[in-house]
């Protein structure tokens, strides 16, 4: 099975990317055998799976041929290296086989699906997720467990809802999610500020703010943060979850991209929480494609009820249709093949990121911006600029060679000082194109 996988993601992999063209000729069955070290049925096998995906097509007596994408690059007009995209590339959308469990939906819940559901979430779903939330070593009752209209929704729900330690303050990560950063703003919603390093957060600052008796619950990303790209070390996420049971703070943790984690020794805040302080939420968004806005909040027993209630008069439930759609994706295996061929496109994306960031820096007479990156590299980073850099300037030159970055200034409250920072995201940005579109991001800064 495992073979299996590695062949259909390999090979769906180099359809995707640049070295495969409309027409070009596989390897043999006996080569590609050899190359995955399996059985010529093995092969067979993963290349029927491709031809259903119409991504190969077969010839008689000849061998299996590439078939145009579904999914192409604009051809027409000038072609544009965006390092401001942070959804999942196109390219590796799994649009046939989740196709295939849409479609499965309808089917096995037709009685259901054209309904309105429960605000908790489709039942069988939750049951499923709560499998899938203990690999990432959240352990849950399905009661616990909410199905949302993505992330973004459960923030907006959490930011409403009064909560049992009677106060209002949001405390929130600078830079951090640009989205929630609005929300507060638009809604008058009182936020205060934590400041954000590639090292993490400054742990004794923290404590001090949650002294203060003021904050409600505190917003942080721990795994590959946007836009910073680093993630917090074991000790810092056990030291969150000590302080929040001490000053009866919340933590409102936010996994997104926890499919990407590659060491599985890393746990997430929940994993260290022993007094129900931590709620933990994921999104789907993100790791599969951004128009499924289906996501997942775990709560404490204590915050279930309220949080139902402000729910329910929100949105009734959330997508009947995505809900079943994504169970049987999650069931049926086809998730977890998605999520490790993600893993491996963005980690040599995130790796190549890093070594042309570092070759064209250390090309320079002098260092024209601090750049750091600790632990796992991520899709995202950042390059810290030096006082007196004109970023705008920056950015308009890049514009004009259809180069687009931008600043992070939108990750931060309005009355917070911001970082000189200039934001990079290759989850949407092909390898030659990484190349090419950082060597000149760093000539422009020079």
């Amino acid at each position: 099975m495992f073979k299996y996988d590695d062949i259909i993601n390999d090979l769906e992999m180099q359809i995707a990317g640049e070295s495969c063209r409309e027409g070009d000729k596989l390897p043999s069955i006996r080569a590609l055998a050899s190359r995955y070290d399996c059985s010529k049925s093995t092969v067979i096998r993963a290349l029927e799976d491709l031809k259903e995906k119409h991504l190969i097509y077969a010839s008689p007596k000849s061998g299996y041929y590439v078939m145009k994408r579904s999914v192409q690059r604009q051809e027409e007009g000038a072609h544009w290296i965006d390092f401001t995209v942070s959804a999942p590339d196109p390219d590796i959308f799994p649009y046939l086989d989740f196709q295939h469990c849409i479609n499965k939906a309808i089917d096995m819940y037709r009685n259901d699906l054209f309904i309105y559901g429960t605000p908790q979430g489709l039942p069988s779903l939750i049951r499923e997720m709560q499998r899938q939330l203990a690999s990432y070593q959240v352990f849950a009752d399905s009661r616990q467990i909410f199905i949302t209209s993505g992330v973004q929704q459960a923030l907006s729900v959490l930011a409403q809802i009064p909560f049992p330690n009677g106060r209002q303050r949001v405390l929130i990560e600078q830079p951090g999610y640009h989205l929630l950063v609005d929300y507060l703003k638009v809604y008058g919603i009182e936020a205060e500020g934590l400041h954000r390093t590639a090292d993490g957060i400054d742990l004794e600052e923290l404590e001090r703010i949650f002294k203060t008796g003021e904050i409600k619950w505190f917003y942080t990303v721990p795994r590959f943060h946007n836009p910073l790209g680093t993630s917090l070390d074991r000790s810092q996420k056990k030291a969150i979850a000590l302080l929040a049971a001490k000053y009866d703070v919340y933590i409102v943790e936010d996994d997104y991209m926890a499919d990407l984690e590659q060491d599985a020794k890393e746990d997430p805040i929940y994993a260290y929480d022993r007094s129900g302080h931590v709620i933990y939420l994921k999104s789907y968004s993100k790791i599969i494609f951004p128009g499924l806005r289906v996501g997942v909040a775990v709560l404490p027993d204590v915050l279930r009820e309220t949080f139902l209630q402000f729910k329910r008069l929100m949105d009734i439930d959330s997508s009947m249709l995505s809900q079943a759609a994504l169970e049987l994706y999650l069931k049926s295996g086809m998730f977890e093949r998605h999520r490790k061929r993600l893993r491996s496109c963005y980690g040599e994306r995130s790796a190549l990121l890093h070594e042309c960031i570092v070759k064209n820096r250390d090309d320079a007479a002098d260092k024209p911006f601090i750049y750091q990156a600790s632990g796992q590299l991520g899709v995202h980073t950042f390059l810290k600029l030096h006082d007196g850099v004109n970023a705008g300037s920056i950015i308009k030159r890049l514009e004009k060679k259809h180069i687009r970055i931008e600043t992070a200034n939108a990750c931060y409250l309005p009355h917070f000082e911001r970082d000189h920072i200039l934001r990079l995201t290759v989850s949407s940005v092909k390898e030659p194109d990484i190349r090419k579109g950082i060597e000149q991001v760093i000539r422009e800064i020079k």
